[in-house]
């Protein structure tokens, strides 16, 4: 109702999938823009057109949707999960046997991709519905330790089956975004080149972000109808109290079974659209360090929420180039700049031998952090400034914004 957005007259309009107009609105303006980014045509984000930006976003949409996997296990059913990686990599390397070429040593069918991405969340969710009747006799930390032995299990088995992963440090080539109705030579729909589409000229890497967006759109509306059903209902109840949700008659077993399903099944689809997007990945690839950047992301953005995920995938993916281009800029200051500024910099930057900057720009080894262990370090200390100050995350930042501008002036 009018200046009542909260006031909800049915079960149905409460349970909405956007449910003020406020919503739908935003929800628009910002589909609007994140279609319009390719372009460059909105004001102050015209950079974002860049290519080298283009494939940050389109990292940012395969990664959302492997956050939004393990925020449907971990976020929705409560489950801790360490090994989101491994089943990232039983997707990347189902895709790459159905859809990849026959290689020297390696198997490949060159199925096309209506065949080999649904298949590489299809061949993960059963590995992952398998595993889960064993996993889930454990919770708490025991459940995420099982968890993390598959990820040290993945790694092995993944270096020791070349003929399908290539070898350890070699890897193998994946399939790319062509969409063919079997195996004919020219595709019907091409994601990797440049040229005309739908008669706007566009860069392969526009066409790549405008597909992995429109993949990722559809995950989110999964994920969040997900949240609304009777299913999800489940999954909460036994996050909140698996005892007194199982005494009201919800199926611990088969609900956890279920939640480990969806969430390897997405895993599965993160990892084939990720080995089409590199094009070549390493067994090394999927490591403990990726589960820990799904993590990061549901923890820094908002466990529980699927804006929160969102905002939490979009930062892991954002913050690496963002101190790349901040330190950067911090050399040339330091190496350039003169008062306060140029000692501000040099005190975290390191551009010449024996400057005791926090992080160095110098080739090879010197005694400050390279930018990528920087990154390690700011993952560590935003985790636990998180957990510690905002346990909402991103998302807990925003409603606090929110909700004083909704009471402003009277936000005592």
């Amino acid at each position: 109702m009018r200046n009542r957005p909260r006031l909800y007259v049915s079960y149905a309009s409460e349970m909405a999938l956007l449910p003020t107009w406020t919503q739908k609105i935003a929800a628009l303006v910002f589909l609007v823009i994140l279609v319009l980014i390719p372009f460059g045509v909105i004001p102050g984000l015209g950079f974002l057109a860049d290519n080298d930006w283009l494939k940050i976003l389109s990292r940012v949409s395969i990664f959302a949707i492997g956050a939004l996997g393990l925020h449907i296990l971990s976020g929705l059913a409560g489950q801790v999960s360490l090994g989101h990686a491994f089943f990232v990599g039983i997707g990347a390397y189902t895709a790459a046997i159905l859809g990849g070429e026959v290689g020297k040593g390696t198997w490949g069918l060159g199925l096309p991709i209506w065949i080999w991405l649904p298949a590489a969340g299809i061949v993960a969710a059963l590995i992952g519905a398998l595993i889960a009747p064993t996993a889930v006799r454990v919770r708490g930390i025991y459940l995420a330790i099982v968890t993390l032995g598959l990820v040290f299990v993945g790694e092995w088995l993944f270096r020791s089956l070349p003929f399908i992963t290539g070898g350890a440090q070699a890897g193998r080539k994946f399939p790319t975004f062509e969409f063919r109705f079997w195996q004919e030579e020219v595709p019907f729909l091409d994601f990797t080149s440049d040229g005309p589409w739908f008669g706007i000229q566009m860069t392969s890497e526009a066409k790549t972000y405008i597909l992995l967006l429109v993949f990722a759109i559809i995950t989110v509306i999964v994920a969040k109808n997900i949240q609304r059903t009777r299913v999800g209902r489940a999954f909460m109840s036994i996050r909140d109290r698996d005892i007194a949700a199982e005494v009201m008659g919800v199926a611990d077993t088969k609900h956890k079974v279920m939640a480990f399903a969806l969430s390897s099944a997405l895993a599965g689809v993160t990892g084939a659209l990720m080995g089409a997007f590199v094009g070549r990945l390493v067994p090394e690839g999927f490591s403990l360090f990726l589960s820990i950047q799904f993590v990061a992301a549901l923890l820094i953005g908002g466990i529980g929420t699927v804006t929160g995920t969102l905002l939490g995938a979009t930062f892991v993916l954002v913050l690496p180039r963002v101190v790349q281009d901040l330190t950067g800029l911090l050399a040339s200051t330091a190496q350039t700049g003169t008062g306060w500024t140029a000692a501000v910099a040099n005190f975290f930057v390191s551009t010449a031998e024996g400057d005791p900057g926090i992080v160095s720009t110098l080739p090879g080894t010197s005694p400050g952090l390279n930018v990528a262990q920087f990154n390690l370090l700011l993952y560590g200390l935003l985790l636990i400034a998180f957990l510690i100050f905002e346990p909402l995350g991103l998302y807990g930042i925003w409603i606090r914004i929110r909700n004083y501008w909704k009471s402003w002036p009277f936000t005592y």
